[in-house]
């Protein structure tokens, strides 16, 4: 996630090429509402295999500041509200060290290894899969920034590649004493530009970064194997801008050339900002038929309001529609139906399915992407606050909205 929080209004105009034809309550003019009207949710057929995941790694940190679900007007715990609805894997990001030197915590969910753990722990408490998200920053990483944790920042590169694997080895031992064996790692989170800054940049340097990156990528998928509990644990490699063939042709070229082995391709994709979707299903088919790998949109999301919730503006306040979706909880439902159904229909089920980014982050008070010590770290200017709550699966005060029944597919 680009956490710059950049607005991008696009055009209204592109067709959803090669997908289902999209119901014509969810477009035209965006509407203020939270309500579904009397439009019934779309349902797409889908798989049983399919992955219908959610990224609810701020859950912990809204929860301590006293955040409440519910559905049909019944406060419940959230894991049931989203297994009761169709999720079947949840996606916990991990950060190194989220605190300063004296100890103040960054923010955005203070996303510890116990964090992971403990929604790990209750992803399988409730029979879902569970992908853990390793980020190699004590903040957030993103393609517009790959910052060392602050303890690793002085290490020669040897020292830090045997760093990622040793602390590699230590999250997959801890998680296994804890009973927590995820079914898929990602190592490093949106890699279009690297990880661990500068040493592992994708660019820019002296014509050996992806000698020294695949060196790094190397290191952690070895340290995940070497500690898999005996499990099949698969590896995933994750790029942002999933329309950008070129990008991910550049890129996955280079990591397979010098022998990166890995098994799943993440994409991440905001319609808001990383336009058409017919681009986004190219690429996906050129991606499969070139690298020979399944994918998993990892990341995506949509605005079901125009509306507000804090004090942050939000990262997609324009009033739409975006890609021909209007801005309502009709839109968000017709979206999903329509990038679920592409990806199910991917060449030879190749096609794993998606993880919807930060469904429930309410605005609560306190529960913000980042303190001013997070700022600080990361050299950030920006507010604090939440700009994410108007594209969550719940409205402000947490009540589950209709277009979260879309995950149950048929």
């Amino acid at each position: 996630m680009n956490r710059k929080f950049k607005v991008a209004l696009l055009s209204a105009a592109v067709a959803l090429a090669g997908c289902q034809s999209v119901n014509s309550s969810a477009h035209g003019h965006a509407e203020n509402q939270t309500g579904a009207g009397d439009v019934a949710m779309p349902s797409p057929q889908l798989r049983a295999d399919f992955i219908r995941g959610m990224d609810i790694s701020m859950l912990p940190e809204i929860e301590q500041l006293g955040g409440k679900y519910y559905q049909d007007g019944h406060a419940q715990d959230l894991l049931h509200i989203l297994k009761e609805n169709g999720v079947n894997s949840i996606r916990a990001r991990l950060w190194v060290d989220p605190m300063s030197a004296s100890g103040e915590v960054f923010g955005g969910g203070n996303n510890t290894l116990a964090r992971a753990i403990e929604l790990g722990q209750r992803a399988q408490q409730n029979g879902m899969s569970f992908l853990l998200d390793i980020h190699y920053s004590d903040f957030w990483a993103d393609p517009k920034k790959q910052q060392k944790p602050k303890a690793w920042q002085q290490l020669t590169f040897e020292n830090l590649n045997q760093k990622v694997y040793d602390y590699t080895a230590s999250v997959m031992k801890t998680l296994h004493a804890a009973g927590v064996v995820p079914d898929m790692v990602q190592i490093g989170n949106e890699l279009n530009s690297g990880m661990l800054w500068p040493d592992g940049k994708s660019w820019g340097q002296d014509g050996k970064e992806f000698d020294r990156l695949s060196r790094l990528l190397k290191s952690g998928i070895q340290a995940v194997h070497d500690n898999d509990s005996g499990q099949d644990i698969k590896i995933m490699l994750h790029l942002a801008e999933a329309g950008d063939n070129g990008l991910f042709r550049w890129w996955f070229d280079e990591i397979t050339k010098r022998g990166v082995d890995f098994d799943v391709i993440g994409m991440s994709y905001y319609p808001w900002w990383h336009g058409p979707i017919a681009k986004v299903k190219a690429n996906m088919n050129d991606v499969i038929s070139r690298y020979h790998k399944p994918i998993v949109l990892v990341e995506t999301a949509f605005p079901f309001t125009t509306k507000n919730g804090d004090s942050l503006s939000n990262s997609y306040a324009g009033a739409g529609p975006i890609e021909g979706y209007s801005v309502s909880v009709n839109g968000q439902a017709q979206y999903l139906t329509d990038i679920m159904t592409l990806l199910n229909e991917l060449p030879d089920h190749q096609g794993l399915g998606l993880y919807y980014w930060e469904p429930a982050w309410l605005p609560v008070k306190g529960a913000t992407w980042s303190t001013r010590a997070g700022m600080h770290y990361s050299g950030d200017k920006g507010d604090m606050g939440n700009s994410w709550e108007n594209q969550a699966l719940f409205d402000f005060e947490g009540n589950a909205l209709p277009s979260l029944k879309v995950f149950k597919g048929q």
